[in-house]
């Protein structure tokens, strides 16, 4: 269970008041008893100290082993969709819609133990939708989730009857009825909000200064006013309000398809609402986080925000949704970048990773390079595999004609042309290789290839058995650099070269470590990160700011590495990340079902914390 052997002593928890002290001690007693109720609601009126007790509680689990509270989610304002993006998050999946949260919760093999302060102050948006409700949030997902045997949680609900009436949980009631604090229980008005913002010496309202408790009140000030629908119309042609206002409360609102939007900002904000509702306090970042949703989408809104989300240390530089691909890899050599990438139909394309523009052939028609088995009008010329068959997952380029693939049928395949002998048989050698290898022993069926080297190409296999071999792509090796990094299948691999001859390998294992090894010694003896999720993808290069690796995870987190410091950043991207490829320049090209995406790191702000 989420509790250890001996019940925790409240006298080692934070003091509480002699008023408090027997509601912290019966909140304690519930928590720690893994075999009683499932659900504890705490009970009371304004400024009776609910909210406090819950965080009292919190505050002693810290560093404390025994008893853990594995999520917090503050209500208020909260409707069913935002509390389960921030449950996930908390819980480490990631914001996933209400289905696809009771699905993972379901699964999830850990006792939970949630707190959910201010239940009853939850609900958000029009008053008229039943997302206003607490009552909603309650029925669609509070009473699913209590329904999951291992899911515990305690629950303030105020003096409202929420929960109360589930004869099918045991309820175990927190009641302190004191109060000892003012808390207002009124509704200040939208003019006397608005009046309470600071201005710009042009007399626009400046969002970054105004009053947390403005910022996050107004709106719903604004959904009450009767002025037919002109405050609200006015904040949401605000791009200032956008970054500052409450995130949860735009969410709520811009779900009424009644409210009208400038351009396409219902759209916009529906791709960035999963990540903005975090705790996100920096304008620069929420910026950045909605710019990067309006690029390609909302022409107005995007140039509005470039200047601020510019100040941030990432800022979007272009996206391609009419492009959805996989396996991007960066082109080795040439003076101007190239990606080369798996469209849906297994054709590789090229593009052009400053602007994201499909480089065009003759006419200006996209440029094909073909698939593996495509004819010699696809500028490829070779008999293995019919092109229909062959879907990479995986590519290694060696030049822009020529590159390795691992099919989804875990082959590795040559691409080359019929007039580069030298580069078939470079290529032919190290898919015999392993295909030899894979019949000999099962442990070496390849389960992941990689790519990387500006100043020389390589191709880095990972296989089943743990062990990464490493190929030079710019002449003929008969037998490549291979080292047992892993005790699991490697489910990914990349390298960088670095200026004074170093070769490092990162590769991710089936554990979720993440391993560090310089082809010329032995692998570092701790993994550069562990954790409990999935890696999606690598990505590595050797910058003016050293060496950085890229790291997706499952969880939909982003982790930037400074390899030579250990120093990581985490980018907060939009979604979850099915491919990487990073330009020594720092440009991190983001793939997913969606289409192609392309950040600005800059390197000189990146590492400072």
């Amino acid at each position: 269970m989420t509790v250890g052997t001996v019940t925790p002593d409240i006298a080692s928890w934070p003091p509480l008041d002699d008023d408090r002290r027997a509601p912290g001690q019966q909140l304690l007693d519930w928590a720690a008893d893994g075999d009683g109720p499932r659900l504890c609601l705490v009970r009371g009126a304004e400024g009776s100290g609910k909210s406090a007790l819950l965080a009292w509680l919190l505050a002693g689990t810290v560093g404390r082993p025994g008893l853990t509270v594995h999520a917090t989610v503050p209500s208020e304002g909260l409707t069913t969709e935002s509390f389960a993006w921030e449950l996930g998050r908390q819980l480490g999946y990631g914001p996933l819609s209400p289905d696809r949260l009771l699905d993972q919760v379901g699964a999830d093999e850990r006792p939970l133990l949630l707190l959910v302060p201010d239940l009853h102050r939850a609900g958000a948006g029009p008053a008229d939708l039943p997302s206003a409700a607490p009552e909603t949030l309650v029925a669609e997902l509070l009473e699913p989730l209590l329904a999951i045997p291992h899911l515990r949680a305690a629950v303030e609900v105020g003096t409202s009857g929420l929960l109360a009436a589930d004869s099918g949980i045991e309820v175990v009631e927190v009641v302190d009825l004191r109060e000892d604090d003012s808390h207002s229980t009124g509704q200040d008005s939208y003019a006397e909000l608005v009046a309470a913002v600071p201005r710009t010496a042009d007399g626009r309202p400046d969002w970054s200064r105004a009053p947390d408790a403005v910022r996050r009140r107004i709106l719903d000030a604004a959904l009450r006013t009767d002025d037919q629908g002109a405050a609200v119309r006015g904040l949401l042609a605000d791009p200032g309000f956008l970054v500052h206002g409450s995130a949860t409360a735009l969410t709520a609102a811009l779900a009424d398809q009644r409210i009208p939007v400038p351009g396409r900002l219902r759209e916009v904000w529906r791709r960035a609402a999963p990540e903005l509702t975090a705790y996100h306090t920096d304008g620069a970042e929420r910026a950045a986080l909605l710019h990067a949703a309006a690029v390609d989408t909302d022409p107005d809104l995007t140039e509005y925000l470039r200047p601020l989300a510019g100040q941030h240390w990432w800022s979007a530089v272009w996206a391609r949704r009419d492009a959805p691909v996989s396996a991007p890899a960066l082109v080795p050599g040439g003076e101007e970048r190239k990606l080369l990438a798996s469209d849906p139909t297994g054709r590789l394309r090229t593009y052009d990773v400053g602007s994201g523009a499909s480089l065009g052939a003759s006419g200006g028609s996209a440029s094909e390079l073909g698939a593996v088995g495509g004819s010699a009008a696809d500028g490829i010329a070779s008999t293995i595999v019919h092109p229909a068959s062959v879907r990479p997952r995986s590519i290694a380029p060696r030049d822009a004609r020529s590159a390795l693939l691992l099919d989804r049928s875990e082959a590795l395949l040559p691409l080359v042309t019929e007039d580069d002998p030298t580069a078939a048989f470079a290529l032919e050698r190290i898919a015999e290789y392993h295909g030899a290898a894979a019949l000999a022993e099962e442990g070496s069926l390849v389960t992941a290839l990689g790519s990387g080297g500006t100043r020389r190409p390589y191709a880095v296999v990972g296989d089943r058995g743990g062990t990464v071999h490493v190929w030079s792509l710019g002449e003929y090796q008969d037998v490549p650099r291979s080292c047992r990094v892993h005790e699991q299948p490697v489910t990914a691999v990349t390298c960088a070269d670095t200026g004074d001859g170093l070769t490092l390998t990162f590769s991710a294992g089936a554990d979720g470590s993440v391993r560090l090894w310089e082809t010329s010694a032995e692998p570092m003896p701790v993994p550069v990160q562990q954790r409990r999720y999935r890696t999606t993808a690598l990505t590595a290069a050797d910058t003016p700011a050293g060496p950085v690796l890229a790291v997706a995870w499952s969880d939909g987190e982003l982790h930037l590495w400074h390899v030579f410091s250990g120093r990581v950043r985490v980018l907060p991207w939009l979604r979850g990340c099915e491919s990487l490829a990073l330009t020594p320049e720092g440009l991190l090209v983001i793939a997913d079902a969606e289409g192609l995406h392309a950040v600005r790191l800059r390197l000189d702000l990146l590492w400072e914390q």
